[in-house]
C-alpha cells in the first residue's frame, strides 16, 4: 500500500468513526473520554495523590508524573518533526490551537503508557480498568475528529513501548 492509499484509508475510517457533529449520548461519551486523557488532568490528580497520599502512593505518583512529562517531550518532538495536520473540524479548538499536529496522538500514547504502568505497578483490577479506559480514550479522539486512526495506532505503540522502558528503568 502506498502512502496516498494509506492516507485515503485513514481518512475513510476517520469519517466512519466520527461523531463530533452528531448530537447525542455517543457524542457526549466520546467528548468525556477524549478529554479524560488530558495531561493536565492526570498531572493534577497525581499531584494531589503525591500531596495527600501515603509514602508508597507518593513514590508511585512521582514515577507516573516523570513518565508523563518525558513522554510528552518525546511526543511533541515527533509531532513537530512530522507535522501532520489534524483532521478538519471544529471540535477540540484548544487542541487545534495549542498543538496543530496530529501524529502521533499524545492522548493515545499517554493513555497506553498509564495503562501498561498500572498493569505493571498496581493492582491488576486497576490496570485492567485503565486498559479499557485507554482504548476508549483512543477511539474517542478519532470520534471527535482530532486524530486519524494511524495517529492513534502510533500513539498506542509509542505509549506501550515507552511504558515498558520506563518500568525497566524505574524498577
Amino acid at each position: 500500500m502506498n502512502f496516498t492509499a494509506w492516507e485515503e484509508f485513514d481518512a475513510r475510517w476517520s469519517a466512519r468513526l466520527r461523531v463530533a457533529e452528531k448530537p447525542g449520548v455517543l457524542r457526549t461519551l466520546a467528548m468525556a473520554f477524549a478529554h479524560s486523557g488530558d495531561s493536565w488532568f492526570w498531572l493534577l490528580g497525581l499531584g494531589l495523590l503525591w500531596a495527600f497520599g501515603n509514602p508508597a502512593y507518593q513514590d508511585l505518583a512521582v514515577r507516573f508524573i516523570g513518565a508523563i512529562l518525558v513522554l510528552a517531550v518525546l511526543v511533541m518532538t515527533i509531532k513537530f518533526t512530522i507535522r501532520r495536520s489534524r483532521p478538519e473540524g471544529d471540535w477540540g479548538a484548544v487542541y487545534r490551537k495549542t498543538d496543530p499536529h496530529s501524529f502521533p496522538s499524545g492522548h493515545a500514547a499517554r493513555a497506553a503508557m498509564i495503562a501498561i504502568l498500572a498493569l505493571l505497578w498496581g493492582p491488576i483490577a486497576i490496570g485492567l480498568a485503565l486498559s479499557l479506559w485507554a482504548l476508549l480514550v483512543s477511539l474517542a479522539r478519532i470520534a471527535m475528529g482530532v486524530h486519524y486512526p494511524s495517529d492513534i495506532l502510533a500513539g498506542v505503540l509509542l505509549g506501550l513501548t515507552f511504558g515498558v522502558a520506563a518500568h525497566l528503568i524505574l524498577l
